[in-house]
């Protein structure tokens, strides 16, 4: 534990302007980014009496070992630096807005030919337009099965819309009626992509206009004795009627709005979104966060909330706005008018940013509030202890194995192989009880290539030199001029974990001892009966069953496991595919590659003529038929034969 007094700035050094402060750590990490009206007056808060400081703020400030800022002109450019900053460096202290999941939208793939509607949870993508968020998925499908009566656009995938194209004949959809079926031509491009810009008008909120047209159409059927149409354009105008009573009218006057509202305790946040366009409550969000400092906390959500929506927009091409016509919130932020112009700006309009005080939103404030109150209730109820069980694991583990702090970062190695073949080993992180999956990495071991040892303990051995000889090189080249920041592998561990015995723990200590590394505990878990063992130990560890910590490491090579085991099976399975390939003189790997990736098969490249394989890039006429000769092929295409490739992988699948 650091003391905050030996890295406090000299007094009087702190300018009092505004601007933008990073708190780094011993390897020179942002731990924490913050803004300021005064850095003077908020950085002297931080090296107060420690007993008087909130106890993530405490446990921040003694993690951290610098102090920087830097000073801006306005409040609104220290918002912009301190949203830019938080995005780039992650600081693991800062409250980040996940979701705790990821909200599902409904998704219009403008940017093809024939455009499809579909259930989508991801990053934005450019050509594609986004309703929503939705709670649930299931809310978007009951949607989608009422609208397309209405709009009866494409719902199907790739492969299904290519498929039936080939066999010319619709799928159900197509044959009641609930798709234009344009797979096989029963309407055209343009009348598709305008069935599908209908949709996303009504969606958008021009609901009015389109019922009205419809009843028009309904009583001009009806007049011209054309009973049948005008019966389905009654059916249309009902499921229309059902899918806008699913999005309740809460604002009559046809606001965009969104209603923000939070509540929780001194350590964690429910946080809730309503957002309502044209009067409606067209999608919900919610958060729960550990809160770091008491400050300005609806401040801090809508400076990364905005920020993330104005990024997601730009990245989508989309044309909705990201910020609506006002934000409606429980208290005003410190730095009111400075947020309201960011959000003005990123909007290209007027904000208003407000507290409502009577009326309708008022009421709809409320409604929020009490959502935001029941999410937090639920939180507690079902992740209750979470926290606090994550740092009693920590701190059993600190205590076990009597290592001389809690270890806030844990990195586990695992080996996967079958009977010494495609030998791989895997290293997850663990940094405060939580996976980091950004600093995850993967390892072909060499030895086992080069037909040296590929049992587990060299494997073992092999990896951990790679990972701390590459640690000690990154460490001593500075940060990364790309970044401007300290390589992932500069950190090291303060514990590391292997998977396995006494054999596994000696090889990993002696590849430390070789390397001078000291500063690192190591830790070897058994899966037999669950001991842990620590280097020149003759006798394990026992945690009790209960422990948290024992619940911790079991997770940490659990995931390591797991992740090993992803990589061996990829490996094992581009191994199998091109074994049929491997024969063949003068093909190497890029055009084993580019020849499996062109026919989808080694099968098919056995049916293909050789003109069909010299169209593959890098493959001329006598590679192709050294190839068609290596694999039995006649070079003149025709039916298909049994790959005999193929029958040896299907009847060792059991065993592999």
């Amino acid at each position: 534990m650091a003391d905050p007094s030996t890295y406090r700035p000299a007094p009087g050094t702190i300018p009092d302007a505004p601007g933008v402060y990073r708190f780094r750590d011993e390897h020179h990490r942002v731990i924490y980014v913050g803004k300021a009206k005064s850095l003077r007056s908020r950085l002297s808060s931080y090296f107060a009496d420690l007993s008087g400081l909130h106890p993530r703020t405490r446990q921040m400030v003694t993690t951290a070992a610098s102090v920087e800022w830097t000073v801006v002109s306005t409040e609104v450019e220290a918002l912009q630096l301190e949203y830019n900053w938080i995005k780039e460096f992650d600081p693991r202290f800062n409250v980040r807005y996940r979701d705790d999941k990821s909200y599902p939208v409904l998704a219009v793939t403008l940017n093809e030919e024939y455009p499809r509607l579909h259930v989508y949870r991801g990053p934005r993508r450019r050509g594609v337009r986004y309703f929503g968020p939705y709670a649930h998925a299931w809310a978007i499908r009951e949607t989608l099965d009422l609208l397309t009566r209405v709009f009866p656009a494409r719902v199907c995938s790739a492969g299904v819309f290519k498929r039936h194209g080939q066999i010319g004949r619709p799928c159900l959809l197509g044959y009641i009626n609930k798709c234009s079926a344009p797979c096989v031509g029963y309407v055209t491009a343009q009348e598709h992509r305008a069935i599908v810009e209908d949709f996303c008008d009504f969606l958008s909120g021009r609901t009015d206009k389109m019922i009205r047209r419809l009843e028009q159409e309904m009583e001009a059927a009806a007049a011209e004795l054309e009973f049948e149409r005008a019966a389905r354009l009654r059916d249309n105008l009902g499921a229309l009627r059902r899918a806008l009573e699913k999005q309740a009218v809460v604002l009559g006057d046809g606001t965009d709005a969104d209603v923000i509202a939070f509540a929780g305790d001194e350590l964690q946040t429910a946080v809730q979104v309503f957002h309502v366009r044209g009067g409606r409550v067209r999608g919900q969000r919610g958060w729960v966060i550990e809160r770091v400092e008491q400050v300005d906390l609806v401040g801090q959500f809508l400076t990364q909330f905005y920020g993330e929506q104005a990024a997601l927009a730009g990245a989508a091409d989309d044309a909705t706005q990201p910020v609506p016509r006002e934000v409606l919130v429980p208290e005003l932020p410190e730095d009111a008018q400075a947020l309201t112009e960011w959000l003005s700006g990123l909007r290209g309009a007027r904000v208003a940013l407000r507290v409502p005080q009577r009326g309708d939103k008022r009421a709809l404030a409320e409604t929020v509030a009490r959502n935001a109150q029941e999410a937090f209730a639920q939180h507690k109820l079902r992740r209750a202890g979470d926290l606090t069980a994550r740092a009693a694991a920590l701190r059993e583990i600190h205590e076990h194995l009597g290592l001389d702090s809690a270890p806030l970062r844990i990195e586990c190695i695992d080996v996967s192989h079958v009977q010494g073949n495609d030998v791989v080993a895997s290293l997850v992180v663990f940094e405060d009880g939580l996976p980091r999956k950004s600093d995850y990495r993967r390892f072909a071991i060499r030895d086992a290539a080069g037909g040296g040892r590929s049992d587990d303990v060299a494997s073992i051995a092999e990896v951990v030199r790679r990972r701390f000889i590459r640690a000690q090189r990154d460490t001593e080249s500075g940060l990364d001029p790309a970044t401007g920041r300290p390589r992932k592998f500069a950190y090291p561990p303060n514990l590391l974990v292997v998977d396995g015995g006494p054999a596994q723990v000696a090889a990993a200590a002696q590849v430390l001892g070789e390397l001078g590394v000291t500063d690192v505990a190591i830790a070897g878990l058994a899966k037999r009966l669950e001991e842990v063992w620590l280097p020149g130990e003759a006798d394990p560890v026992i945690l009790p069953r209960t422990s948290e910590g024992l619940y911790l490491l079991q997770r940490v090579r659990d995931e390591a496991h797991r992740f090993a085991i992803s990589y061996h099976r990829q490996k094992r399975s581009t191994r199998m595919t091109s074994s049929a390939l491997d024969d063949v003189a003068g093909l190497g790997q890029t055009r084993r590659t580019a020849l499996l990736k062109h026919f989808g098969s080694v099968r098919r490249i056995r049916q293909a003529s050789v003109h069909e394989l010299t169209e593959v890039p890098g493959v001329g006429p006598s590679t192709a038929r050294a190839v068609l000769a290596a694999l039995g092929g006649t070079g003149l295409g025709g039916t298909e034969q049994p790959d005999p490739d193929e029958k040896t992988m299907q009847s060792n699948g059991a065993t592999s």
